[in-house]
């Protein structure tokens, strides 16, 4: 499960695109962590994007 739970990014799709320009399908996937969080019915392990956890959007458990 490639979605963040914070923000709700997940993965995208694109193209490889060799020196010949064949092209073939490929995936995006966002930098996903796993990190235990402070919320409202206590302490929770969600997963998260690091530009989320970089801006501060959520409280880290200690």
């Amino acid at each position: 499960m490639a979605i963040c739970q914070v923000c709700g990014k997940k993965r995208e799709v694109g193209n490889n695109v060799s020196h010949a320009h064949n092209k073939s399908k490929r995936w995006f996937r966002p930098n996903l962590q796993r990190v235990k969080t402070i919320t409202d019915q206590g302490t929770k392990r969600i997963h998260i994007c690091t530009r989320c956890l970089r801006s501060g959007l959520v409280k880290k458990a200690i």
